[in-house]
C-alpha cells in the first residue's frame, strides 16, 4: 500500500497542543497534591505552581482562541454527522480487527466526526468550567466586592475538581487513541512534525 505524506499541523498548533499538554499535566499533578491526594512538592509550592500554569494556560488559550478565528482553523471543530457511525463502529470494534479506517484526513478536515465532538465539548464545557470555577476559587476572598458573596465555596470547588477531571479522562483518552495510528507513534509523530501519513 502506497502511503502519503500530508502536511497537516501547522507549528503553531503544534506548539499550542504540546504547550497545552504539558501545562495541563502539570495542573494536574499539583491539583492532586492541593487536594492532599500525595505530597511532591508541598501545599504552598504546589498552589503557586497550579496557579502559575493556570495563567499560562489562559493565555494559551485565549491566543489559541484568536488564532482559530483569524486563520479561519475554527471550522474544523465544526459537528459533522458523516460517517459519525462508522467512526463509532471503528472504534467499537474495527479498531480490533485491523478493519481499514473510515476516515481520511486532509488540510481541511483535519478530526474524524468524534474528535470534533469530543474537542467541542472540551471547548464549550470543560474548559469554561475550569476557567470560570478556577478563577472564582482563586479570588474567593473578593466575592463580596464582585457582589459574588451568594455563591457556595463547596459548589465552587465540586465544579471546578469535576471539570478537572473531565479534562483527566479526555486526556487519557486522547493518549489511548493517539496510539491508534497504523503504527503506535504514527500520530504522536504527526503532531512533532506536522506531517500525517496516510
Amino acid at each position: 500500500m502506497k502511503t502519503e505524506r500530508i502536511y497537516i499541523f501547522k507549528r503553531f498548533e503544534r506548539f499550542w497542543h504540546w504547550s497545552q499538554a504539558l501545562l495541563i499535566m502539570t495542573m494536574g499533578a499539583t491539583g492532586f497534591e492541593i487536594h492532599g491526594t500525595y505530597s511532591l512538592f508541598g501545599y504552598e509550592s504546589a498552589q503557586e505552581l497550579h496557579t502559575s500554569a493556570a495563567w499560562l494556560l489562559i493565555g494559551l488559550w485565549v491566543f489559541a482562541i484568536f488564532w482559530h478565528f483569524t486563520t479561519g482553523e475554527w471550522k474544523q471543530y465544526i459537528p459533522t454527522g458523516e460517517k459519525l457511525v462508522a467512526m463509532i463502529r471503528y472504534y467499537l470494534t474495527g479498531i480490533f480487527t485491523d478493519a481499514p479506517h473510515p476516515f481520511r484526513q486532509t488540510t481541511l478536515s483535519k478530526h474524524n466526526p468524534l474528535q470534533r465532538l469530543a474537542y467541542l465539548f472540551v471547548k464549550l464545557i470543560i474548559n469554561p468550567a475550569i476557567w470560570v470555577s478556577g478563577l472564582l476559587y482563586l479570588y474567593y476572598s473578593d466575592w463580596s466586592a464582585f457582589g459574588l458573596g451568594w455563591l457556595d465555596l463547596a459548589l465552587v470547588a465540586f465544579v471546578h475538581t469535576a471539570a478537572a477531571f473531565m479534562m483527566v479522562a479526555f486526556f487519557v483518552v486522547h493518549v489511548y487513541f493517539a496510539t491508534a495510528g497504523h503504527t503506535p507513534l504514527s500520530h504522536i509523530k504527526a503532531m512533532i512534525t506536522g506531517y500525517e501519513e496516510v
